[in-house]
């Protein structure tokens, strides 16, 4: 069981595995001595208990994993976005795309990204993520060369759902290799930079479009939204060849060359202590403990609304509205960046504030009200432009609570390795279920720009998404209690907040 000790305004966890520490490394956990907290304890994971070796352990992992994740997401961001970009650069005129074409892209690319998730979560606990994830890297990135060839929106339709296939396996395993190797007070921060990098990929698809089609358009006979794809492809391929060597795996099974052996055995020691569990073989029991529990039924729910609360990514309403103004195309295609740099900001501060506090609840209310806020102004649409040009820079702030009700998954299903990979699976894959067909309802091509139908859902689905989001809570929280409550008669497992982790 872990105690806590009154030492700084921060506690400090002692456990049982403190008493294999050197005597050197275990002065740093006596409640006797006053340590001053820094400054940058407020905006970075502090533990005054944490061994040298700990910090150089994390350290490598934040050097290597999450910037391999967040290169890796940025690649996958970058192909969706520039879809959208190339649409408004020329794509539009030269493939004849005058009706709803654009939303059957993106139902197409969706289609393909609900199939592949759920058997690619279960692929995830029989291969090694080092080889899957990267093969599948480069098949997205292959196949996005071809999309320069495409003569009709036929072939963009068949190509993106080919994409959809292999990119679906990015996100969900990128959240679990996450809470494979992070701690409650680690993760939000890691998955929300590791998400941030979705938001860089729509400011530099941007940016990109704005350069290529000011210098490639027309270059050897091809038009500048045809050369995007090629950039986007060559920006890709290093990235995708790195994985192979850089993704560590899983703390049970990792062969990554910068984790020695020291390394290998505290990864599976700070697991075992907040009571994250390896994983085991996935046979006819483990379903029937996965479907047997609330999780995947109310969290499912709580993504299946954010992922359908808004357009689909093909859809910017923010730069068609730009392009019905008049807008250039290099205006159109830099302008929408600042909302995504707003979410960038707001995606790590929020991850930041969640992790000190743990609080996720609460934080992922803040992103559901200011969504919900921007969708109404919009919704109203009759406004001067200064509110509506605010609305819609305000619209992403709605976006840093799809990474944090993953990192909440992550805690959640923590017990549970094959749970926390199922249930992250069936999450994502029923929220782009939902994905290839409500925005075809809802924000439909041919209603831009002003969408007046799909931003009062937004505004009726912000309301949902507050109530699920308070339900789960109160689910979670009734857990803990009933954990704690067992522990007083029975030893258990203590995470580092000093809650009992349990497997019902």
């Amino acid at each position: 069981m872990s105690e806590r000790h009154p030492t700084t305004s921060k506690d400090v966890v002692v456990n049982e595995s403190s008493l294999d520490l050197p005597e050197s490394s275990r002065r740093e956990l006596e409640p006797s001595e006053k340590a001053k907290v820094p400054w940058w304890s407020y905006i970075w994971d502090y533990d005054p208990g944490r061994t040298h070796e700990e910090r150089a352990f994390l350290h490598k992992l934040d050097i290597f994993l999450v910037t391999m994740l967040s290169f890796g997401y940025f690649i996958k961001n970058l192909d969706q976005t520039n879809i959208s970009n190339a649409f408004v650069s020329g794509m539009k005129e030269d493939l004849k795309m005058n009706g709803n074409e654009l939303n059957l892209v993106d139902t197409a690319w969706t289609v393909g990204y609900v199939i592949g998730q759920i058997p690619s979560q279960i692929i995830m606990t029989k291969v090694r993520p080092s080889i899957w994830v990267p093969s599948c890297e480069l098949l997205w990135t292959l196949l996005t060369f071809c999309l320069t060839a495409a003569k009709t929106s036929n072939h963009v339709i068949t190509i993106r759902f080919f994409v959809g296939l292999a990119e679906s396996i990015f996100y969900p395993a990128a959240h679990t290799i996450l809470g494979s190797w992070y701690k409650p007070s680690e993760l939000g921060k890691r998955a929300c930079i590791f998400h941030a990098s979705s938001a860089a990929a729509g400011m530099f698809s941007g940016y990109l479009q704005a350069g290529v089609y000011k210098g490639l358009n027309g270059v050897n006979g091809l038009a500048g939204w045809r050369w995007l794809f090629i950039v986007d492809g060559i920006i890709s391929l290093p990235i995708c060849l790195a994985g192979f060597f850089i993704l560590p795996d899983l703390p049970e099974n990792t062969r990554a060359f910068y984790l020695n052996e020291s390394d290998r055995g505290l990864a599976k020691k700070r697991m075992d202590q907040i009571g994250r569990a390896p994983r085991t073989k996935l046979g006819r029991s483990a379903f029937k403990r996965i479907f047997g529990r609330w999780h995947v039924y109310l969290l499912t729910i709580l993504y299946v609304i954010f992922i359908s609360i808004g357009p689909s990514g093909s859809i910017n309403p923010f730069a068609l509205w730009l392009k019905a103004k008049g807008e250039s195309v290099e205006r159109i295609n830099i302008i929408p960046t600042a909302s995504k740099a707003l979410q960038l900001v707001l995606t790590v501060s929020f991850a930041i504030i969640s992790d000190a506090i743990r609080r996720r609840a609460s934080i992922m209310s803040i992103s559901t009200f200011l969504g919900g806020f921007a969708a109404l102004v919009l919704a109203i649409w009759n406004i001067p432009d200064g509110l509506k040009w605010f609305a819609f820079l305000l619209q992403y702030a709605a976006v840093p609570y799809g990474p944090l009700s993953m990192s909440w998954a992550n805690e959640i299903c923590g017990a549970d390795a094959e749970e926390r990979s199922i249930v992250i699976g069936i999450m994502n894959s029923m929220g782009y279920a939902f994905n290839a067909w409500v925005p075809l309802l809802t924000f439909p091509q041919v209603d831009a720009p002003r969408f007046r139908r799909g931003f009062i859902f937004s505004t009726a689905a912000f309301g949902a998404q507050a109530i699920i989001t308070a339900t789960v809570a109160f689910m979670y929280k009734r857990d803990q209690k009933r954990g704690k409550s067992r522990a007083e008669n029975a030893p258990g497992i203590g995470d580092e907040d000093g809650v009992i982790v349990s497997s019902a």
